[in-house]
């Protein structure tokens, strides 16, 4: 049973009863990412990640560690483009344990400056190891291209130059403008009294008051139709999307259809057409990203520099058949299933319910029920996923590469 209740403290807390199961996973979700942050603060949100793990002033970095480990349990966080989630997920019988280090931090982290200093370096470090992987940088640039100028555009990791020099009173400032009770939902799957947790976030909360969810400008209509980043490597990495729908659209369980048989799968065209039939990679996929205001849809690829205007030949070729013709009667038959599937295993885990339930409240404003989903994608028709192939597959294209080329190579 799912159960929403909005505290005195301004937190929205859902919770869903799992008695099957031993465990209890709780998370707090922040409505607050990347996106949000301007260009002088790009970095400070993954910063506060890694920062509110550091301590408060009872507690330290090493404390709260062992503190979880010696019940076995796992506590863990991370930062997106519009919003940072911490969890902690033990048995049961510890929920007293996980709220406290969980409110603890979310309240009262320390920001002590030598553990920021320390911090920083661990961060910038991991910059560089993100920028020495060309699958990863490859995204990035693509990113950059769909929504030029825009947050949406920039790396959840942020710029060095801004990590280098932010201050403590920076983070402090950011902490106290995003981390409060209006702009979170608390979320906890498993073997659980929603009562007594909601009391116990109450509790622990009740010295903070206040906040909302940032406001936000959509991005505009361009996009950068091709960014190449030479390097001398192995295999080139590339991406060809396009702008999709947001997150609220009506054609979202469409667009979870058409990706799966674009490339979501085994299955899946171009899977089957460039990996299996041509033997031109060894990996490849397709994703969608949805956002509160924007989205993409996006292929990506790495292949032998030699074949990557073979494969992206290929890639055209797929998208403009898509967008014209539409998926088969099996196509759909398959897509429908594997989402049906996917969805129905991940809630034998008490930390994907959890998420389920924290991102659906945080992010829709609501949490759909599971049998309220299924009948969503039953419901898709083939006739419904042509219509938006047909408009999201013949917008604009955006191609970004990482490999031995320079721009010409695809002009």
């Amino acid at each position: 049973m799912i159960t929403i209740t909005t505290l005195d403290s301004g937190i929205r807390f859902v919770s869903e009863s799992m008695s099957e199961v031993a465990s209890l996973c709780v998370g707090v979700w922040v409505g607050t990412g990347s996106r949000d942050e301007t260009p002088e603060q790009a970095g400070i949100s993954h910063f506060l990640e890694h920062l509110l793990f550091k301590g408060t002033p009872e507690r330290t970095a090493r404390e709260i560690a062992e503190e979880v480990d010696a019940v076995g349990g796992d506590m863990n966080a991370y930062t997106t483009k519009e919003y940072t989630t911490f969890y902690v997920r033990a048995l049961a019988e510890h929920v007293e344990l996980g709220l406290d280090i969980l409110c603890d931090i979310l309240c009262r982290p320390a920001l002590r400056p030598e553990e920021v200093d320390a911090e920083r370096q661990v961060i910038l470090e991991e910059v560089l190891m993100h920028r020495d992987e060309p699958m990863d940088v490859v995204q990035e640039q693509f990113a950059n291209a769909m929504f030029p100028d825009h947050p949406l555009g920039r790396e959840v990791l942020g710029e060095p130059e801004v990590i280098r020099k932010v201050t403590v009173p920076a983070i402090r400032s950011f902490f106290d403008e995003h981390y409060l009770p209006g702009n979170m939902v608390i979320a906890a799957a498993g073997d659980l009294d929603h009562e007594l947790i909601a009391a116990g976030i109450e509790a622990r909360f009740a010295e903070r008051h206040g906040g909302r969810p940032p406001v936000r400008e959509a991005p505009g209509e361009d996009v950068v139709a091709l960014v190449v980043e030479s390097r001398e490597t192995e295999q080139a990495q590339l991406v060809l999307g396009v702008r999709a729908p947001d997150r609220h659209s009506a054609d979202r369980f469409t667009l979870a259809v058409l990706n799966h048989v674009l490339g979501g799968g085994l299955s899946s065209r171009l899977f089957q057409e460039i990996r299996e039939a041509r033997g031109l990679a060894y990996s490849i996929g397709s994703d969608r990203s949805a956002y509160d205001d924007a989205g993409t849809l996006a292929v990506s690829v790495g292949t032998a520099p030699e074949h990557a205007h073979e494969v992206l030949d290929l890639l055209h070729t797929e998208l403009d058949r898509l967008g014209a013709k539409g998926i088969t009667p099996r196509e759909l038959e398959v897509a429908k299933g594997h989402l049906r599937a996917d969805m129905l295993l991940s809630l034998e885990d008490s930390g994907s319910r959890m998420s389920r339930i924290g991102s659906g409240l945080l992010l829709f404003g609501s949490v759909l029920s599971t049998d309220e989903l299924l009948r969503r994608i039953a419901a898709v028709t083939a006739d419904q996923v042509r219509t938006v192939a047909e408009y999201v597959l013949t917008g604009p294209r955006t191609l970004a590469v990482v490999g031995p080329f320079v721009e010409s190579d695809f002009s």
